[in-house]
């Protein structure tokens, strides 16, 4: 009961929110023609009417039977819909403070004409303050709806070939010029366009780079989220391989199980997905990358996280044991806090961590040297290459999408790290 009436709570606050739209689309419309006019309000009505059946099936349907990706869409459909009618509110609601100010002002100065009256009858310019505020109202509130729409269409699959060069002055000569490729954040279970997401590998792989890393996220939640894209990501190849870790979403710690069993099970199918698409899954291990007999150390550890509840089940020493001697060290761990948290502090001579997570917040600003997104001021290193003394990390912009399936301002990233001997 209780849950009914939360939802009943909510579902009068968009009523509310309808209405007063409404009431500018009635004046923006009143000159329209009988016929014009009721099309409009219909398909005003209609969009409310589907937005009540998505928002009660998303909360009181079964999940297993809406399915995953249709409950993503119904979620961003409503949210998409009431986010940008706040904006027409707050324009609709600065008119009524002003006609409530005009209407005080009258009750002191009865005998003079007030822009009340000019608001409803009209002024020389053939438009009133009214009309103004409301036609001001609904072309702002289209334009986070147009953007929100647009980085769906497009921008959840505008991949986008970030490259970077590292110097770094002990590696070894064999491996001088070594092209590292990077993905991270794939999230299948969001994808809707494979077609797309074939686009997005074939590009990678144009690249040749000469070793390919995932820095995980494989999934959303459950391990049988990636069985349609198997075919897809197992053409991922590189001639030294390609090497994955786990990142926080791959443990299925998001989802309800109906036994501990059963979350086990589910984390070692998704390992078993990485062996099938000829990934080798590095569990708290390293292996060493040989090119005529000199080498460097890739080390792989579970997801640890440094900032807020994430799970740290990363043996970071343990990974490490037995690369003291290896002249170059590179570390894949999937979330970006690590790095702060553990690695420049404990281990001085990891040369490069490679990570994602971020999304970059799948939105943000990139244009020349300028570069914000809200996730900085949860995460300081949050997308592209950063330095510290002779330490580097790399922090990919993910492959994928979670949650909002596009990406507005923040392109998903194939990333191409060349390392090169010396110093730059």
């Amino acid at each position: 009961m209780s849950r009914i009436v939360f939802l009943s709570f909510f579902a009068l606050i968009f009523i509310a929110i309808d209405y007063y739209v409404f009431q500018g689309v009635k004046l923006l419309t009143s000159n329209l023609s009988v016929s014009t006019r009721k099309t409009i309000h219909s398909i005003y009505w209609g969009i409310t009417i589907l937005s009540f059946m998505g928002y009660f099936t998303y909360h009181l349907v079964n999940p297993d039977i809406v399915g995953g990706k249709t409950r993503t869409f119904i979620m961003v459909g409503i949210f998409m819909n009431y986010f940008s009618k706040i904006f027409a509110v707050f324009f609709l609601f600065l008119d009524d403070l002003i006609r409530l100010g005009q209407w005080i002002y009258e009750q002191f100065s009865p005998s003079t004409k007030t822009l009340t009256e000019n608001a409803t009858e009209g002024v020389n310019s053939g438009i009133t303050r009214s009309q103004f505020l409301a036609k001001t109202g609904l072309i702002v509130s289209a334009v986070p709806f147009t953007g929100m729409a647009y980085g769906i269409i497009s921008g959840a699959h505008d991949y986008r070939i970030r490259r970077k060069t590292v110097y770094l002055p002990n590696l070894p000569k064999a491996f001088d010029g070594i092209k590292v490729g990077q993905l991270s954040d794939i999230h299948s279970g969001s994808f809707f366009n494979k077609t797309a997401v074939k686009g997005g590998v074939e590009m990678l792989l144009k690249e040749k780079t000469d070793v390919i890393l995932f820095t995980g996220d494989l999934v959303n939640n459950r391990a049988d989220e990636v069985k349609d894209y198997i075919p897809v990501f197992e053409k991922v190849k590189a001639p030294l391989g390609v090497y994955s870790v786990l990142g926080n979403h791959d443990y299925g710690d998001y989802v309800s199980w109906a036994s501990p069993q059963a979350k086990t099970q589910n984390l070692e199918n998704l390992k078993k997905s990485h062996g099938t698409l000829g990934w080798r899954l590095l569990m708290n291990e390293h292996v060493n990358l040989q090119v005529d007999n000199e080498e460097i150390a890739l080390i792989g550890i579970e997801n640890w996280g440094g900032k807020g509840r994430f799970p740290k089940y990363g043996k970071l020493d343990k990974a490490y044991a037995g690369t003291e001697d290896i002249p170059v060290k590179l570390l894949l761990s999937h979330d970006p806090s690590h790095w702060d948290a553990q690695v420049r502090t404990e281990y001085p001579d990891i040369d490069i961590m490679f990570a994602g997570h971020t999304h970059g917040m799948q939105f943000g600003i990139e244009i020349a040297n300028i570069q914000w997104s809200p996730v900085q001021y949860m995460y300081k290193q949050w997308a592209g290459l950063y330095q510290e003394e002779q330490q580097y990390l790399y922090v990919n912009r993910g492959f994928g999408y979670l949650g909002f399936p596009g990406r507005i301002g923040m392109p998903p990233e194939i990333t191409v790290l060349e390392l090169k001997s010396g110093t730059a």
